[in-house]
């Protein structure tokens, strides 16, 4: 570097890349500071069509992006000076640098809606990033409860800065080499720690959600401003309909808020908003529905170019990443039905005979996409009743045989039970015949299911209730077949502690394992048949 020139520097190789690009882009920390001293004029030089900070943050080296764009005159980043800044602020999103974003977006708005070379613009890039924002979080009820207690807040734009500081000619202070040495290992435990628990993971989701919605409030701002006759080119039209196909509720109501003619806007296929949440079944987004008062009935009798009107949207078959999501073919015809009956439900009956190009009526539509799904679904929910009813069986045989042969034996006299006194004696009664019972249920509401005629209505609500009352019934058999039998190891074995309470508690295990491998099947099942539904009828925005 010290024989380098300033224009050995400036040259390009047979790429096209200058000597700054490629030490930004293998992240030679020192070799890019050295050539800034040289020439600070050499973050402004392009190579391919991309600045040196752009190459740094494509890369994810986050300390020379930051130390490069603190030297990139801001003027070169403007609108008026090409895709430098657009491209910039896509890439820094992309490569989850969000204070470099949130300082471009802050000072140059205009950006947001600004076309780079990859053909888009950042706006239709956010609009494509569900974990960007919390409609896209995935937690478990416990994780969600401590992501709503955190409280995150952002630096203000007087606040925030994104230089960093590169130890000058690579000297350090042996005892700052020391302390820094310290506070990394400090900083590494801790951060184990958090690791360990979940909890790291759940700071860091919050910190994205945050800089996404602060994001997506500053260009929800500019986009107020863009004039209606601008909308088309801008990429407004895109931007939100690539958002109402992913789901991300919150960039569809920020978009709408700045400018509500995007109601009406419809695609090159005549689709328009309601069309493009029933075909890519987001519910999040069909909910709007419920908050547009009278507005709503120029979306509900909208048809597009095929004469498909929402109800035809609907009978067709979900996309498989939306069915994916759901648990067994049976549970992903219940969805499927219950989007169309949801929508039934909102438009004139007169749409249910409807035709459209093809000369298909709604319902005839449902039945021919979905007969493949529906004999899955039947596969799945026959396989799954023949499993559990063989269980069943035996544990009826089990306790059938148990009342009879109690434990202790009967009087030669009287024929009672020998231990009839005892307490733990009236748990094995009580649980036995609650176990026998609850058996006997189970296996009947799987033969129930076995021989179910399987219509399109049974996916509904008749075949789910089944099985959930199967598959209930069947886990309170094996707890209390799981009572019984430690009721008789007390009754046989008394005053023995040190065997009676290592064998009661490996007696557990069955009903553990059960709960972890069924219950969470039966829950997703009584939530989807019996629950609040996918819907909000109170949304409002």
């Amino acid at each position: 570097m010290e024989l380098a020139t300033e224009e050995d520097l400036r040259v390009p190789d047979i790429n096209d890349n200058t000597a700054l690009a490629i030490a930004a882009f293998v992240g030679a920390t020192r070799i890019v500071e050295c050539m800034i001293e040289k020439n600070s004029k050499l973050a402004e030089i392009p190579s391919q069509q991309f600045l040196p900070v752009t190459v740094a943050c494509n890369k994810g080296h986050k300390d020379i992006a930051r130390y490069l764009y603190s030297i990139t005159p801001f003027d070169l980043l403007l609108q008026e000076n090409g895709a430098y800044g657009s491209l910039l602020l896509h890439v820094s999103i992309f490569s989850e640098m969000y204070d470099i974003s949130l300082h471009l977006l802050r000072r140059c708005p205009r950006l947001a809606t600004t076309p780079n070379y990859l053909e888009t613009t950042p706006l239709i890039q956010i609009s494509a990033l569900r974990d960007l924002f919390p409609s896209g979080l995935r937690f478990v009820f416990w994780k969600r409860w401590i992501y709503s207690c955190i409280q995150m807040q952002l630096p203000t734009a007087q606040d925030s800065d994104v230089r960093i500081r590169i130890p000058q000619n690579g000297h350090m202070n042996p005892r700052s080499t020391l302390a820094r040495g310290m506070a990394r290992s400090l900083r590494t435990l801790g951060s184990n720690l958090f690791q360990l628990f979940g909890l790291k993971q759940i700071y860091d989701t919050k910190l994205t959600h945050t800089y996404g919605l602060e994001l997506l409030h500053l260009m929800s701002e500019h986009i107020s401003t863009i004039d209606d006759t601008r909308i088309n080119e801008s990429g407004l039209y895109q931007a939100f309909l690539t958002a109402i196909d992913n789901g991300i509720i919150e960039v569809v109501i920020e978009m709408l808020k700045a400018n509500p003619i995007l109601l009406i806007v419809i695609d090159s296929n005549g689709q328009g908003i309601l069309h493009h949440a029933i075909k890519y079944r987001q519910e999040k987004i069909f909910s709007l529905i419920y908050a547009l008062d009278t507005r709503k009935h120029l979306l509900i009798s909208g048809t597009d170019k095929k004469k498909n009107n929402i109800l035809h949207t609907a009978a067709m078959l979900a996309p498989p990443s939306r069915l994916a999501s759901i648990s067994g073919a049976a549970l992903q015809m219940q969805r499927e039905l219950q989007w169309y009956k949801e929508v039934e439900n909102i438009v004139n009956p007169s749409f249910k005979e409807f035709i459209n190009i093809n000369n298909e009526m709604p319902r005839q539509i449902f039945s021919d996409q979905h007969r493949q799904l529906m004999g899955d679904g039947e596969k799945w929910i026959k396989e799954t009743a023949t499993s559990c009813t063989v269980v069943g069986a035996l544990i009826i045989t089990i306790m059938f045989t148990a009342a009879f042969t109690v434990p202790g034996g009967n009087f030669e006299e009287t024929g009672y039970p020998i231990f009839s006194h005892e307490k733990s004696f009236m748990i094995f009664i009580i649980s036995d015949a609650i176990s026998l019972f609850a058996s006997s249920t189970s296996v009947l509401m799987f033969l129930g299911i076995l021989t179910s005629r399987y219509a399109e209505n049974d996916f509904l609500k008749s075949l789910p209730t089944k099985l959930i009352i199967g598959l209930s019934t069947l886990f309170i058999s094996i707890a209390a077949m799981m009572v019984a039998f430690c009721a008789t190891l007390i009754i046989m074995l008394r005053g023995e502690l040190k065997l009676v309470i290592p064998v009661t508690l490996l007696a557990s295990i069955p009903v553990t394992f059960f709960i972890l491998l069924q219950f969470p099947l039966l829950v997703e099942i009584f939530v989807s048949t019996y629950g609040p539904g996918i819907f909000d009828r109170k949304m409002k925005y």
